[in-house]
């Protein structure tokens, strides 16, 4: 008899979203290249699965043996469960890899050439680059059983050699570096990050009939001619490996004097806590034991893969230049916005507008602040940063408008995961132009997406608000599926005053009138809502709940949703990553079905929609339905009112739910299942992206084709 759940766990619906993002690897009907980049984000996306989630288990079996989550499992089981499924997924990757893309890559020009394929004219170029260029930046680093381990860094590739001695002296040997006769000596070598791992090998048409840009790998290359390494040795075996480490750190909240420092040393720490995982090819099993050994690894910490270690790179070579047919057809970010036409205090005195990326252009938000820093009207731009981009307009604006003599508030995120570096950078570099750096608030992070502009005009102080569900980020804005809404309404406007005096200095909890805040009634909010469908299905009113989000996994908000399908409510999901709800189940969640969309773009929006008895209400938010958004971080979840955008919103998850071409659905079993293809597979991103295009096409028609010139005749 099948088990039942009541909560799937955490870590394994994790898994299951990406073995979700490889099936689209796997996808005959996805162009070449683009299969080639979602075979590097699985990568990727364990990278960092491993140093966070597996870290933490690892961490709470040692400290709490007998501990289980809510699905009921203790830390050692998840870590046994983990263990098996990612070994199955990573087969499933390799073999993709190998006898799929491997093969298939020639036909987009591109071919990768092992180390033991290199012909005599390869050989000699890559002995040749190996001596003048790579040579020098490596350093060869002995191991020994009676020694401590040289230090590993994380996420690093390094290459291990099984040595023999040449000479029988042992004087000699003794010279020479080399461990006792009886020990095989064990050296590793760190890949270099400072060059790229694809190397390109030069064309030669006599040996190229095909006229293929042909490639090997910089570990390939070290593994060849690593013997140069090693004078007096000969090499015997080599193997690659990368290990990862713990980087579930959590910043010291007490250091409020010193928290840049305080963050800098949890960056460090990172590259010397404890060993979650290592990565190994399967060229030697003699050198993959006594690194297990060496560094006091468990057999379940032992990833072999057939091939290559880490695909991670694959992201940059299916970004290549190739004949279109091998990637996504070009998608325009249409820039149909009325507030890039005309001024956009104008436009939002009457109206609020909606933003919809990458489907639309960033540039109304980079356009809102750039007006908004040169306006010498406007007096003061509050912003919450969570991360943002590497040469960022967001944070050019926010310095010309302080230089412009602004007042500026930037709440700079510090501990946003793996930003941190990045963002430490633009704060350091936001104060010394003369913003008021806010570095977040202790033991919450500021996940919230807000912009505020005060501005001066004949009526008085007028507020200009801009709220989003995905980051200040123009670089993610053209891959991250996102809305937005810009609104000058007073009470949202309110509100968001209300939002930045409270996160920035001594403030007591104030009650908003339009917008919910975690961690303080976000939660309680939504709740209600459920609630509030819950009691309308049980006296016989139609009741219906909509959300889509990228996790689910707070007890109390799944077992609300419970309640109010054995209430009749009618409850439709669309959980893009972790899903802890089981749907489906009689006398349980019989009236919720689960979908997950993967397709080109990330889907990262947060939408919220009941339908109140006929008196709907729609939301968006910055919070997933998860403990750590809303009991952990400062979130905001924010309403759209407007009839337009209300009808443009449950459109949009009309869409979502009705996408069988890119869908699963999550079964009572804890499986996904590809939504069955119909006659016209419908499939949302196509759908918003042609919606954008036709409202191009309604924009161009209405602009004048020529200048009329009056002259006096």
């Amino acid at each position: 008899m099948p088990k039942k759940y009541t909560f799937f766990n955490r870590e394994l619906s994790w898994i299951e979203f990406n073995a979700r993002v490889l099936s689209q690897a796997e996808r005959k009907d996805v162009p070449l290249l683009e299969r080639v980049k979602f075979l590097g984000i699985v990568s990727s996306n364990f990278d960092e699965f491993f140093m966070v989630r597996v870290a933490s288990l690892k961490r709470q079996q040692r400290k709490n043996p007998e501990w289980k989550d809510i699905s009921e499992l203790t830390a050692s089981a998840q870590l046994d469960a983990i263990s098996k499924r990612v070994h199955e997924i990573l087969k499933q990757q390799y073999s993709c890899f190998n006898n799929e893309i491997l093969p298939a890559l020639p036909q987009c020009g591109i071919k990768y050439i092992s180390r033991n394929d290199y012909t005599e004219k390869q050989h000699n170029y890559l002995k040749k680059l190996f001596l003048n260029e790579i040579f020098p930046l490596l350093t060869p680093l002995r191991t020994s059983s009676t020694e401590m381990f040289p230090h590993v860094s994380n996420l690093r590739l390094h290459a291990a050699f099984l040595l023999k001695p040449m000479f029988e002296d042992k004087e000699t040997n003794m010279l020479l570096g080399a461990a006792p006769l009886e020990e095989e000596p064990l050296a590793i070598v760190q890949i270099p990050s400072s060059i790229g791992r694809i190397v390109w090998l030069p064309e030669d048409s006599a040996e190229n009939s095909e006229n293929l840009r042909m490639f090997t790998t910089l570990d390939d290359v070290v593994q060849t001619f690593g013997t140069h390494l090693f004078p007096g040795f000969s090499v015997e075996e080599t193997l690659i490996f990368k290990i990862t480490r713990d980087a579930d750190f959590a910043v010291d909240e007490d250091r409020s004097n010193d928290f840049i420092q305080a963050m800098e040393e949890v960056l460090e720490q990172r590259q010397n806590s404890f060993i979650v995982r290592i990565m190994t090819n399967s060229s030697s099993q003699s050198i993959q034991k006594a690194l297990t050994d060496r560094l006091k690894l468990q057999k379940q910490d032992v990833y072999e893969v057939d091939g290559l270690v880490d695909l991670g790179f694959l992201t940059e070579l299916g970004s290549i230049d190739a004949a279109s047919e091998f990637k996504y057809p070009q998608w325009k970010h249409f820039k149909t916005s009325s507030l890039l036409r005309n001024s956009p205090w104008d436009v939002l005195k009457l109206k609020d507008e909606l933003l919809h990326v990458p489907y639309e252009s960033y540039d109304p938000v980079v356009n809102f602040l750039n007006l908004a820093a040169d306006d010498a009207d406007v007096l003061a731009i509050k912003i919450t940063l969570y991360r943002t981009s590497g040469n960022s307009p967001v944070v050019q604006a926010l310095e010309r408008a302080a230089h412009n003599g602004k007042h500026v508030t930037a709440f700079v995120e510090l501990k946003a995961r793996f930003d941190e570096e990045r963002n430490i950078s633009w704060a350091t570099q936001l104060e010394r132009a003369g913003v008021i750096v806010v570095y977040g608030i202790a033991n919450l992070k500021v996940h919230a997406k807000m912009l505020l502009v005060v501005r001066r005009e004949s009526e008085g102080i007028k507020r200009y608000v801009h709220l989003s569900t995905g980051n200040y980020n123009d670089k993610t804005a053209r891959t991250y599926a996102d809305f937005s809404l810009f609104t000058s309404k007073a009470e949202i406007a309110n509100d968001a005053t209300v939002f930045f005096n409270m996160i920035s200095g001594y403030s007591s909890i104030q009650t908003m009138k339009r917008l919910a805040m975690a961690p303080i009634d976000l939660k309680t909010r939504l709740l209600a809502m459920i609630e509030r469908e819950t009691e309308h299905a049980r006296r016989g009113m139609s009741a219906l709940i909509m959300a889509k989000m990228n996790s689910l996994g707070h007890e109390e908000i799944i077992r609300a949703l419970y309640e109010a399908s054995n209430a009749g409510v009618n409850i439709l999901l669309n959980v893009r990553g972790i899903c802890m709800l089981v749907p489906g189940v009689k006398n349980m969640s019989a009236n919720i079905k689960v979908v997950s969309i993967i397709d080109r773009y990330l889907e990262h929006e947060r939408i919220f929609y009941f339908q109140n008895g006929g008196d709907e209400e729609l939301y968006l938010s910055s919070a997933d339905w998860m403990p750590r958004n809303l009991e952990r971080r400062v979130e905001l979840m924010f309403p759209v009112v407007q009839e337009d955008l209300v009808k443009q919103l449950k459109d949009a998850l009309g869409a979502y739910f009705a996408d069988t071409a890119q869908s699963f659905e999550l079964c009572s079993d804890g499986t996904w299942q590809r939504r069955k293809q119909t006659e016209q597979p419908s499939r949302a991103q196509e759908f918003f992206y042609l919606e954008q295009m036709k409202k191009a096409l309604i924009f161009d028609s209405d602009q004048p084709k020529e200048f009329v010139v009056r002259r006096n005749s």
